[in-house]
């Protein structure tokens, strides 16, 4: 039997709103550098969710979590916007895996079906499921936006940096009403 040979990085792609990145977002990430030589953290437009921080903050505040596991690992991590079809984006950055978290089994249904469905788009691209760690697999970034504007305390839910911005896109929000 013929062995394949590898051309190139193993390039993995990592996509999501990140709206906050939460802690559950960098457990995921901090286990999936370990797979590739490059992960990709792809950014998706997605205003169908009605994001509360606008495309181009979710990349800077997802790029400054990032570099803190990208320094702890070793791995590179790049963090780019994208808008349109994943199978696109993926076949554009040299993407040969997806990387996809899981939380609970109500997530994995809909996760089998798109990895179903993004095979037959394309099938050189394989979809890897991650389960996030127990301590987080409960962490939505749509429970964490409500939360927070109903007044709770995020902070054991998302690092520093995103509970600080968060807070004060919140209190902009509120003082424009």
């Amino acid at each position: 039997m013929a062995k394949t040979q590898r051309v190139g990085p193993r390039v993995g792609l990592y996509p999501g709103t990140f709206d906050p990145v939460t802690n559950g977002h960098l457990d995921v990430v901090g286990r999936a550098v370990r797979l590739f030589d490059l992960l990709v953290v792809g950014v998706a437009t997605n205003v169908g969710k009605g994001p509360l921080f606008p495309l181009d903050e979710r990349v800077d505040l997802v790029r400054a979590e990032m570099a803190v596991v990208s320094e702890r690992t070793g791995t590179p991590i790049d963090v780019r916007p994208f808008d349109g079809l994943l199978m696109h984006f993926a076949q554009a950055i040299g993407a040969t895996v997806i990387v996809r978290g899981l939380r609970a089994v109500s997530d994995f249904d809909y996760e089998f079906a798109m990895a179903g469905m993004n095979y037959r788009l394309d099938p050189t691209i394989e979809t890897v499921f991650l389960m996030a760690s127990e301590r987080h697999q409960f962490i939505q970034s749509r429970f964490v936006k409500e939360v927070a504007q109903l007044g709770g305390d995020i902070s054991s839910f998302v690092p520093a940096l995103t509970l600080q911005r968060t807070l004060a896109r919140l209190a902009r929000t509120e003082s424009s009403r």
